[in-house]
């Protein structure tokens, strides 16, 4: 059988943006190859529908050994750096293992890379999160970053590796800025699943109240499925560059909250709880993308609105919860 064209090699491949990006690959006739840590606790959930289409391999961020070997095997032509410590919140509880994965994980990368596949062009998951106490608003490729957590420190540091390995090496290796992106593969641990499961929840009766921290935080939120097709366009330029990736509105905490709580027709004040704990140490309250550059010379544009977004995601929990979307609501406790 002859051998696609192309392959990829996707770190982070269980996660939300990875197992987008390996359905987009996977239709574009890529041969995929995954990167799963073997300590991973089910770790197939977003994959196990197209789990043999893929070939896994076994490796860690914090491992070189590991990440030669999967080059090695995978001979990629692309390779997608979709792996990390990804929540903010518990980088400050984890922030040396966070700097490891996050930050220094991406040098290893990057080194198996120039030992066995230099030619393979590399993609690398920035965040809006280095930008932290913005400098300027909305936040393009230039804005100077600040950032405001450990996750943020050591998204920064995994990006400038990726300049110096380009300008030092030659490598064909480039960032995507991200902003956030949410989808119902979102962890429980991130605000916009928990906002949506706790909506659907509530109005079966399952739960009473939600708690939350700043609800006044303002995000560029966008669907991950549209922001891989994005990753992917980035490496099939002729040279390589860095993109914001981002829809260039943002919402607030609470906007997220309303609509998410009206999807299900309930009063969303009579259940939200402000928590103090789920505050951060230090807060990041306005992140916009100007995502002008990656519309012009990619002509990207997401597709999914930030109103459809919260239906998509509070709608898949019913469904979860064997309750179709349409269904009437119940309020708590009857």
């Amino acid at each position: 059988m002859r051998m696609p064209e192309k392959s990829a090699l996707i770190t982070g491949i269980t996660g939300q943006d990875g197992s987008y990006l390996a359905e987009l690959l996977l239709e574009k006739g890529y041969r995929v190859f995954g990167l799963v840590p073997r300590y991973a606790t089910d770790p197939f959930e977003n994959i196990a529908h197209i789990l043999d289409r893929i070939d896994i391999l076994t490796g860690d961020l914090t491992d070189s050994a590991s990440l030669l070997r999967a080059v090695q095997t995978a001979q990629p032509t692309e390779v997608y750096n979709l792996g990390a410590q990804t929540f903010v919140q518990a980088s400050w509880d984890l922030p040396e293992q966070t700097g490891d994965v996050t930050g220094v994980g991406v040098v290893r990368l990057l080194e198996a890379l120039r030992s066995v596949k230099p030619d393979a062009r590399f993609y690398q998951a920035s965040s809006s999160e280095m930008f932290g106490k913005v400098r300027q608003v909305p936040q393009r490729e230039e804005t100077p970053f600040h950032p405001r957590s450990p996750y943020g420190v050591a998204k920064a540091y995994g990006h400038y590796i990726t300049v110096n390995y380009r300008e030092s090496y030659g490598l064909y290796a480039c960032s995507g800025i991200l902003f956030n992106h949410e989808s119902p593969r979102r962890g429980k641990e991130f605000v916009t699943r928990k906002i949506a499961e706790a909506a659907a929840r509530i109005t079966m009766g399952l739960s009473q109240e939600l708690r939350l921290g700043n609800l006044d935080a303002k995000r560029d939120w966008g669907f991950a499925g549209d922001y891989v097709e994005m990753m992917w366009l980035m490496l099939q330029q002729d040279q390589p560059e860095d993109f914001v990736i981002g829809t260039g509105e943002n919402h607030s905490v609470q906007e997220f909250v309303e609509l998410a709580f009206a999807r299900v027709g309930l009063p969303w004040r009579d259940y939200v709880v402000q928590d103090p704990r789920y505050l951060r140490p230090a807060e990041v309250d306005t992140l916009l993308a100007d995502p002008r550059k990656a519309r012009e010379r990619l002509g990207w544009q997401p597709k999914v609105s930030f109103e459809e977004l919260v239906h998509m995601m509070v709608d898949a929990e019913l469904a979860r919860l064997a309750v179709p979307a349409t269904s009437t609501p119940v309020a708590a406790g009857t």
